[in-house]
């Protein structure tokens, strides 16, 4: 299975949290947390579809910024989901700025954000660069398995949990995998190409046999007949934890929410040795991240987070982990 979803720690294991995530054959890109932001590119960040907060420490919270930045003056529309009050820190932030020439300007800039203030509601508002970004079309929904954000391509859940205050868990998923086996393509005479993607929609919708499917150069076949050349698997799916106490709740929390994660980001700010000062800080040590891995059935885990006082001890850490998680 080639995979949609690619991953990649903006800041390494050390640097502010932000996880940017590029979807394939697709534009978009997602964001997880959005601490330092600076090395990515205004091409990477316009890329940007949606946002995803786990909470508001600076450390998490400061790249808005550059989001905004760059994205002032473009026709574009960024979803955002984060903990109970991200709607008012959201304001606050586009407040702190004057939009006088908001009028010279053709394209609208939207944020939609949404706040999950309790495990099946959220409250959701519009900030629109053209109405200087005043709270617009506030609502309460109900949301159901946690999940806070989708479209045909992903869905994303959330959890909350806690570490000095509410803190989101999440876990991005596609609902299936559409697989084109080459070999089959090629006994058929057919060629590669976008018609592919109606051919994997139809299938993964289960249409019946006699669904016409377009093919190249015109001309139809039915589903039916070219059923075998798709094959439909579980999709992929990844998890992101930081910044949570270690407690029996939020465990059992998290192994739910990254039950079976092909990739599971998860925090390890501690040492095993520095327990104590885990627990004083609510983080996760080396070892409690590796038995959560554990615990959610992940197929791999990457710690990120650590604290800088473990400088020059990466190899330390990973192996950590490694050892909790492997048991």
């Amino acid at each position: 299975m080639r995979p949609l979803l690619h991953p990649s720690l903006v800041n390494g294991r050390f640097g502010d949290p932000a996880l940017y995530v590029e979807t394939l054959h697709q534009r978009g890109a997602l964001l997880f947390d959005m601490g330092d932001l600076t090395p990515l590119s205004a091409r990477d960040l316009l890329r940007v579809t949606h946002v995803f907060v786990t909470h508001t420490h600076i450390d998490h919270f400061i790249g808005f910024d550059a989001l905004l930045r760059v994205s002032v003056g473009r026709e574009k529309r960024i979803e955002m989901v984060g903990p109970a009050g991200f709607l008012d820190r959201v304001q606050h932030k586009l407040r702190a700025y004057e939009w006088d020439l908001v009028d010279r300007y053709e394209a609208d800039l939207v944020f939609d954000v949404t706040e999950l203030t309790e495990a099946s509601e959220v409250r959701r508002a519009r900030f629109r660069f053209k109405a200087r970004f005043e709270r617009e079309a506030e609502e309460r929904v109900e949301v159901r398995d946690g999940i806070v954000a989708g479209d045909s391509g992903f869905e994303v859940r959330a959890a909350i949990l806690d570490h000095h205050g509410p803190c989101l868990g999440f876990a991005v998923a596609e609902p299936a995998h559409a697989n084109v086996w080459k070999n089959r393509l090629e006994e058929r005479g057919l060629p590669t190409g976008q018609w592919l993607q109606a051919l994997k929609r139809a299938v993964a919708e289960g249409l019946p046999d006699e669904q016409p499917i377009e093919l190249p150069g015109g001309g139809c076949a039915q589903l039916g007949t070219l059923r075998d050349i798709v094959s439909i698997t579980r999709g992929q799916k990844i998890g992101y934890v930081t910044d949570v106490a270690d407690t029996p709740s939020n465990r059992e929390k998290i192994a739910v929410l990254a039950d079976g994660a092909d990739t599971f980001f998860i925090e390890a700010r501690f040492a095993a040795a520095d327990a104590v000062q885990a627990r004083e800080r609510a983080h996760l040590t080396t070892m409690a991240a590796g038995e959560i891995g554990r615990a959610a059935g992940a197929t791999k885990v990457e710690p990120f987070h650590f604290s800088p006082r473990y400088e020059g001890e990466e190899e330390r850490m990973l192996a950590e982990v490694a050892a909790a998680f492997q048991r």
